[in-house]
């Protein structure tokens, strides 16, 4: 039985790797798609962006149907879905299919991603033992989530763009191989079936207005009324979201786990780890490739330290939470994370790959393993079977809207930046350099934000080991506690 549930947690990280690296991976393969499909810069955006605003917006509806329906159901249809949409994407005839195709990925990882979490969870007892099945997850997320520069590199230089959707059909078959073998069935059968609509409509239609707000509002401009618009109706379509689960008797989202101060910390801190690390990938990217000149296969292996240091801080950091609890590791790799960002500030035009990025790499490396480490352990600590699935859902819900978000305020800086100089007469090359330097002095904001979200969880971590869900209570007395 030990060795079952092993084998049954690497097929759930290799799962959940394939996911967070297709959100990356793309971005390498950008310019060789717009030279093959034609594409305008409008929509190669899509490309990329289509993925994450169907993962991000469908994921907690996921969680709660894999608590509903049972987790392996969804989990081996999303996985289906998954693998026959990156073979359709490399078929992809012109640059709308590519987008489609793009959009029912995300639908697969968002059912997927979820069910696989809450299994982990429900698989492996709380404590010493799930914190290192957690710890797996986490490093394969971190990796995920910086391996896109190291896979897509040699597929996009050597047999095409096409590979890093076609790499996905081999590896899924595989994997639903072993998922029907390995994985069993998990539902708490003391769940009602019943389904909440209105709570799903809200909910999913504001964080895919959320989702597509983050994305456009580069282009659209954040002081935009179309971008002020769209927030402000994603902000009212989640009040009312709100608004039904506190009076649904069976509600989508139980509102009573968010009286758990330890998850919701750990929750945002989640967030602008991925904003960190998301942000800082891109940005880097650019770096390397309009500013040092390397190509895409250059430029992967130039970063493949950060994928290899990332794993290491996620296996010490899962010893770590055990023996010292989740604020203060988090808080240690968020700290971590502000000296890499210190470090690439200072980035040059005339740079080299030793002077500029190694240092930071190597310093980002460890504690971005360690953070991703640390807040998913917090963020599922004392969850109960029945609520497993929408915990997990939370979870990549976080890491999608705060990945999101941060590249898409990265994005906004340096581009502004750069267009400042370059109607100054500034050169080229410098001018998209001190856009570069300006984006990385931003996102020094985005740990230090996790820092102060650690500090909530600072002297919770004893009891939220405890948490017990209660009967659901209204909003007003959750929030007053």
């Amino acid at each position: 039985m030990g060795s079952h549930r092993w084998k049954l947690l690497a097929v759930l990280c290799a799962v959940y790797f394939m996911v967070i690296l297709d959100a990356a991976i793309v971005r390498v393969a950008i310019p060789s798609i717009e030279r093959d499909l034609h594409m305008s810069s409008e929509g190669l955006q899509w490309v990329a962006n289509a993925y994450m605003l169907t993962f991000g917006a469908l994921l907690l509806l996921g969680g709660r149907i894999a608590d509903l329906v049972g987790r392996r159901r969804l989990f081996l249809a999303g996985l289906a879905f998954f693998t026959f949409a990156s073979l359709l994407c490399g078929l992809a005839p012109s640059g709308p299919a590519l987008i489609a195709f793009r959009a029912i990925q995300g639908l697969g990882a968002a059912a997927m991603t979820p069910a696989a979490l809450s299994t982990l969870m429900t698989t492996f007892a709380e404590g010493a033992e799930r914190n290192k099945a957690i710890g797996a997850w986490g490093a394969v997320g971190g990796l995920g989530a910086t391996a896109g520069w190291v896979v897509g590199g040699p597929l996009v230089d050597g047999p095409g763009w096409q590979w890093v959707f076609y790499l996905n059909v081999p590896i899924g078959l595989v994997l639903l191989a072993l998922a029907l073998r390995l994985l069993p069935e998990s539902r708490d059968p003391s769940v009602t079936r019943s389904f909440d609509l209105p709570g799903a409509l809200t909910v999913t239609g504001g964080l895919a207005l959320l989702m597509y707000t983050l994305v456009d509002a580069p282009n659209a401009g954040w002081a935009s009324v179309r971008t002020i618009s769209l927030f402000a109706l994603a902000a009212a379509l989640l009040i009312a979201f709100v608004w039904i689960e506190n009076r649904a008797k069976e509600p989508l989202v139980p509102l009573r786990i968010f009286r758990s101060r330890s998850l919701v910390a750990a929750n945002v801190g989640f967030g602008f780890a991925a904003a960190s690390i998301y942000s800082m990938s891109f940005v880097l990217a650019l770096y390397g490739q309009e500013v040092l000149g390397y190509s895409a296969l250059e430029f992967g292996f130039a970063g493949l330290v950060l994928p290899l240091t990332a794993g290491i801080g996620a296996a010490v950091g899962q010893g770590l939470v055990t023996r010292a609890g989740s604020a203060r590791v988090s808080g240690v790799a968020m700290g971590g994370l502000i000296v890499g960002f210190v470090l690439l500030a200072g980035v040059s035009v005339h740079g080299s790959y030793v002077r500029d990025m190694l240092p930071a790499l190597i310093v980002f490396g460890p504690p971005l393993g360690a953070a991703f480490t640390a807040y998913s352990i917090a963020t599922l600590a004392g969850v109960r079977e029945r609520d497993a699935g929408i915990a997990s859902g939370l979870n990549n819900t976080f890491e999608q809207i705060g990945g999101a978000f941060g590249t898409a305020v990265l994005a906004t800086i340096a581009s502004a930046h750069t267009q400042d100089l370059l109607r100054a007469h500034v050169p080229v090359r410098p001018a998209l350099n001190e856009g570069f330097q300006a984006a990385f002095t931003a996102g020094i904001v985005f740990p230090v934000l996790g820092l102060v979200a650690s500090a909530f969880l600072a002297g919770r971590w004893r009891r939220s080991q405890r948490v017990t869900v209660a009967p659901l209570e209204p909003v007003v007395a959750a929030a007053g506690e």
